[in-house]
């Protein structure tokens, strides 16, 4: 008599909630000590955005105080962060300090 095969497949738990890894902001905060031409260059390439972007970004910095420059993981979050940081000063001004970013979780 011949055998008949049973193939069993296991039960597998299924995560009805997927969890991801929270997003964060790298927020650049406006001072006094640096020119729209610093805020170009520092942007353009710590974040390699365009000019016309980069100046986007300075008008709103300048107008409102501060202004959304990415939203990433926070590893390269903190990264970016500590580039703008180091960035160093705005020559045009005589300044020795870089401008101030700092991370704000996305909601």
């Amino acid at each position: 008599m011949p055998s008949i095969g049973v193939s069993v497949t296991p039960e597998l738990e299924t995560d009805t909630e997927t969890r991801l890894a929270p997003l964060f902001h790298v927020v650049l905060v406006d001072d006094q000590e640096h020119t729209y031409e610093y805020v170009v260059e520092m942007v353009s390439k710590v974040f390699r955005k365009s000019s016309e972007v980069s100046f986007r970004h300075a008008v709103e910095v300048d107008g409102t105080g501060r202004t959304i420059l990415q939203t990433c993981a926070l590893e390269v979050a903190e990264l970016k962060r500590d580039q703008v940081k180091s960035y160093g000063g705005d020559w045009r001004l005589g300044s020795v300090t870089s401008m101030h970013a700092e991370l704000e979780r996305a909601e």
